[in-house]
């Protein structure tokens, strides 16, 4: 019973952790705020979702950086499609892939000690 009641607050800590890191912002409370009984798993879902398709166009950037060096409008697309825009260079690509891949592997530890539930939200 001990490890279910440090649970909560081991999860506040993490996600007081990932606010710090600036990993995570007021986007996740607004996910935070779309879960309920009807849907306990959805920001889970949503950043599974994310993760899959970002992962997809990280590997299509990194492969036409790759293959196709000369191609800036195949790669525009793609950068355009991650981020929004795509005015950055190859050593700026090279820290989202990687802060992508931080992410995502901090973002599944904290998923995997257990479920999101807004009580667990610190600072509110």
């Amino acid at each position: 019973m001990e490890y279910a009641s440090g649970l909560p607050r081991q999860l506040v800590s993490m996600k007081k952790n990932l606010f710090d890191q600036g990993y995570l912002d007021e986007q996740f409370y607004q996910l935070e705020e779309l879960q309920d009984e009807s849907s306990p798993n959805f920001v889970e879902e949503v950043v599974t979702l994310f993760f899959r398709d970002s992962s997809r166009l990280v590997a299509n950037i990194d492969q036409a950086l790759k293959k196709y060096p000369q191609d800036f409008c195949r790669l525009d697309n793609f950068m355009h499609q991650l981020k929004g825009s795509a005015s950055r260079c190859l050593r700026s690509f090279q820290k989202v892939k990687k802060e992508h891949a931080v992410l995502k592997q901090k973002l599944e530890n904290y998923f995997q000690v257990g479920p999101v539930d807004k009580a667990t939200r610190s600072g509110n």
